[in-house]
């Protein structure tokens, strides 16, 4: 990592802890955009994905009227289309434990894909009987996305609401015990790569 890039990411983890959310535009390549968004829609293709729901284990639920989303755990051991991601998200892991000194010491990510009509209503990421899950992360793959498309991702800060809108190669850190957030409904097809920093391995959590 260049001197350059690393001031960027102090600069980066100031706003963080700051103000509790953090976006960077551009945060991968055309190149990368690409060869994930492919990567995405030939598992879309190939029917990888399952209906999300709310809760873990027994509390694990179904609910088309609080969240809409289908989705596909990742793993960096065999989606290695993804390489360039998780080498990002391992870069952002060190910058944050340098800089923040959060001991954070994994990850666990999904592909998302919101079909027409379909939202996720406010919430908050971490859960109450587990709380590994530190930063929430989500990158937009969203290719001419435009105003009236829908999806944009609404965050309920201390002392304001913030709108984002979901562009490609975009990216979004935020406090996953503090930052309650929506997916507004979206008017056509809004993909991810969504996921957690963790403060302890992933381990048998992928439930969400």
């Amino acid at each position: 990592m260049t001197n350059n890039h690393e001031d960027l990411w102090i600069d980066w983890v100031d706003t963080l802890s700051e103000e509790s959310c953090l976006v960077i535009d551009d945060f991968i390549t055309d190149h990368e955009l690409s060869i994930f968004l492919n990567y995405f829609q030939d598992h879309l293709k190939e029917d990888d994905f399952k209906k999300a729901g709310i809760g873990t284990g027994s509390e694990f639920q179904l609910k088309s009227q609080i969240r809409g989303d289908y989705i596909r755990w990742l793993n960096r051991d065999t989606d290695t289309e993804l390489a360039n991601f998780f080498a990002r998200i391992d870069q952002a892991i060190a910058m944050l434990n340098r800089y923040c000194f959060l001991s954070l010491s994994g990850s666990e990510f999904h592909m998302a894909h919101y079909p027409e009509g379909t939202f996720y209503k406010r919430h908050l990421d971490q859960f109450s009987h587990r709380s590994n899950r530190l930063i929430s992360v989500i990158l937009y793959l969203n290719k001419n996305w435009k105003e009236g498309d829908g999806g944009e991702l609404k965050l309920y800060l201390e002392n304001e609401e913030k709108t984002i809108e979901p562009i490609a190669k975009r990216i979004v850190f935020m406090r996953s015990d503090q930052v309650e957030h929506e997916v507004l409904e979206t008017n056509v097809d809004r993909y991810s790569l969504t996921g957690w920093l963790l403060y302890q391995p992933p381990g048998l959590t992928f439930l969400a």
